[in-house]
């Protein structure tokens, strides 16, 4: 049976200091002070354990499509507009039965780095995939599928991937042992899909597309099941409909078979992305169970659309003369994501599990300009798929990172919200992980989004991050302000902060300035405040600061301001030693904890491992106090597994695949003064505890840290 779960507790993470950007703390509090804000917090969180003790875990599908941009949701824009339109009535109703998040970002304006933060939980300042990283590999590390499956949830992964590893010819491999990194090694137990980020060009795997412009436009493609390449039996399978009917194959045997076991699905459809293909035929009468689209699962006949002409059917709505080819086709295609949608939906409510599903909708990135037909251009001014924003893919500017984003959970997202709190992809696993009652990874980004979908608890404020490197322009669109017309893109970056969006185009060093905007009521970002009076001064330097405070370099993808030391902070007191949490529990990682009563607590003047339970997890937060500006080595040892941050920066991961008792090392260059930095380090029943941090730099030989240096 399914393990209950509690929904929208808060965390207990930071008892002495706040490491979040929209949160400050103040760093000055006495003994009695600290010690009793402690109990306060702790009894509030053993309060809301068992608060839901009827609750189970639900099952969770995330649906993610391609290049739709965030107006081209009904709801979002598309029924605000007067003139050429196309619509979404079946995501219409499930905004209308659930949640709008109408300020939720992808981490990157494109497929590759966006979808590895989505899957790792981790922000672009950790990921390992950048820029067009397109079809490296992620690494052996906590996914949302190996977090969900150690909650007991069966995960099954269909349509597109793009992060496998190797390159993108075909001869590079021959079966999916020599992927690295293929969704059945990353936490899925099963997948079927486009491997290659760059086979989800074209939607047609098995048939030719003479009208396609290149060569690779106009072949089909690689579809591969588990371990069998299977693309020689799709006739005639348009991708939308082959990933939605396989998924309800999958749900309705899954329901039959195991209805106690929470399931997973990730729908990564590849459309309406790139090639501008429509299917075969109208979409089948009826839905869910016994009509909409169905797996027959026969050579040449696998899904009940493979039927007919490819390419070659209109939505009837779309039938106008006054409208251009690809404007028909673009509309049909995210018309068919919409009915595809609303079949999953009704085979839920007629396996009578819909009140036990999270639904999630989000995508990829902003919209694109391609339609990969010969001679005829597509661009999102079509339809303003940009919305009421300035820019598109591969654009920093809200367009091309704001996302369209619904939930639906019936009994639990109250119908028809709307919320304009700022999201981040990476707040998927931490979200998800709490509804199946799991504490998240300690080396995750994100907060739970549980509060603002159920209206219940308190939101913690996000992080929400973008750095990305493109070496176009923004286009020259009529709807995009004249100041982001042809403007250069190359290194970029976004960052939220006290309720401000900074961003950063064409940066040549980390002493250029954010342009800040409050996107809150400047939606198309022309009325930049940077510097026009003392807050924003202010503001200016806590962005820049905050800019490096939470990321890492990446060796693969090097940035102007990877060389910058560290910024320290400025603490008005502080008192010698450290701080400890303890949390008894046989834990999966070394986990940070927003569901879970700790305890024990106390304080050290030195960081070791023999305090808390012999079972379970402690968290240990302080200050380094740093004697000067230089790089520094750290090396991390423990029992069982760590996680190590300086300010919010992971430094060590001493966690997934932790070989036990081996020294794990990071440099980082640091600011002289004093860095805040967190420890959650895990304790397993028969291992002796050890927790060693030591460091080197500057004047200093290796050594253990000194207590000199550690304080709150």
């Amino acid at each position: 049976m399914r393990r209950s779960l509690t929904l929208g507790s808060r965390s207990a993470e930071y008892p002495f200091f706040s490491l979040n950007p929209m949160k400050p703390a103040s760093p000055v509090f006495s003994r009695m002070g600290f010690f009793l804000g402690l109990l306060i917090l702790f009894l509030g969180l053993a309060s809301s354990l068992g608060a839901n003790p009827s609750g189970s875990k639900p099952n969770i599908i995330l649906i993610f499509t391609d290049d739709m941009g965030y107006g081209d949701i009904g709801v979002s824009h598309q029924n605000q507009r007067t003139g050429k339109k196309h619509a979404t009535p079946n995501l219409d109703q499930i905004a209308r039965e659930g949640i709008q998040l109408r300020r939720h970002y992808c981490p990157a304006p494109v497929c590759a780095p966006s979808r590895a933060s989505l899957l790792r939980g981790l922000h672009q300042g950790h990921t390992e995939v950048r820029n067009n990283n397109f079809d490296k590999a992620i690494p052996d590390n906590h996914t949302l599928g190996t977090v969900l499956k150690g909650a007991g949830y069966r995960t099954l992964h269909v349509g597109k991937y793009g992060l496998p590893g190797l390159g993108e010819s075909r001869d590079s491999f021959k079966n999916p042992d020599e992927w690295p990194a293929y969704p059945t090694k990353r936490g899925f137990d099963e997948y079927l899909g486009y491997v290659r980020h760059v086979d989800g060009h074209v939607h047609y795997p098995n048939n030719e597309w003479p009208i396609g412009n290149s060569e690779s436009h106009r072949t089909g493609k690689e579809v591969w099941h588990n371990e069998k390449e299977i693309s020689a039996q799709l006739d005639k399978c348009y991708t939308t409909d082959l990933f939605t009917a396989y998924t309800k194959k999958w749900v309705m045997e899954h329901a039959k078979a195991a209805r106690d076991e929470p399931f997973f699905v990730y729908l990564a459809f590849d459309t309406p992305h790139a090639a501008l293909q429509v299917p075969t035929e109208a979409f089948p009468e009826g839905g869910g169970l016994k009509g909409g689209l169905q797996w027959l699962g026969e050579s040449g006949k696998m899904i009940n659309t493979a039927a007919g002409e490819i390419d070659s059917w209109i939505h009837p709505d779309y039938r106008n003369p006054n409208w251009s080819n690809v404007e028909q086709r673009f509309a049909t295609m995210v018309r068919r994501i919409d009915s595809a949608v609303g079949d999953l939906v009704q085979l839920l409510k007629d396996l009578d599990i819909d009140e036990e599903t999270l639904i999630v909708f989000t995508n990829d990135n902003g919209p694109l300009s391609v339609s990969y037909i010969q001679g005829e251009p597509f661009t999102p001014i079509h339809f303003q798929s940009y919305g009421p924003f300035d820019g598109e893919k591969r654009d920093v500017w809200e367009g091309g990172i704001r996302m369209p984003a619904l939930a639906r959970w019936p009994g639990k997202i109250p119908a028809g919200s709307i919320d304009h709190t700022p999201s981040q992809f990476h707040d998927w696993m931490t979200t998800f992980a709490d509804v199946a009652g799991l504490p998240l990874p300690a080396l995750s980004d994100g907060v739970s989004l549980v509060p603002t979908l159920t209206g219940k608890g308190e939101q913690e404020p996000g992080t929400v991050y973008v750095e990305y490197l493109n070496g176009g322009k923004t286009p020259n669109y009529p709807d995009f302000d004249p100041s982001h017309r042809n403007r250069a893109r190359k290194e970029m970056q976004a960052i939220f902060l006290g309720g401000y969006k900074g961003v950063r185009v064409d940066i040549q060093r980390h002493s250029d300035d954010f342009e800040i905007y409050d996107v809150k009521t400047d939606l198309k970002e022309v009325k930049n405040l940077a510097g026009t009076n003392d807050f924003f001064v202010g503001l200016q330097q806590r962005m820049k600061d905050r800019s490096l405070q939470l990321r890492r370099p990446n060796g693969d993808n090097p940035r102007p301001y990877d060389d910058e030391f560290v910024p320290s902070l400025e603490v008005a007191a502080v008192r010698p030693g450290v701080r400890w949490v303890a949390y008894e529990g046989d834990f999966p990682w070394a986990p940070k904890f927003w569901n879970v009563a700790p305890g024990s607590l106390g304080g050290l003047t030195q960081i070791r491992g023999d305090v808390g339970p012999e079972n379970g997890a402690v968290v240990y937060t302080g200050y380094l106090d740093v004697p000067q500006d230089g790089e520094y080595r750290f090396s991390l040892t423990a029992d069982s597994g760590a996680v190590f941050r300086i300010h919010d920066a992971n430094i060590i991961d001493a966690d997934y695949g932790y070989n036990q008792g081996s020294e794990v090392s990071a440099q980082v260059k640091l600011a002289a003064g004093l860095h805040p930095f967190r420890i959650n380090y895990l304790k397993q029943s028969g291992n002796k505890p050890q927790l060693d941090l030591k460091w080197s730099g500057p004047s200093i030989e290796e050594q253990t840290i000194p207590v000199e240096r550690l304080f709150n």
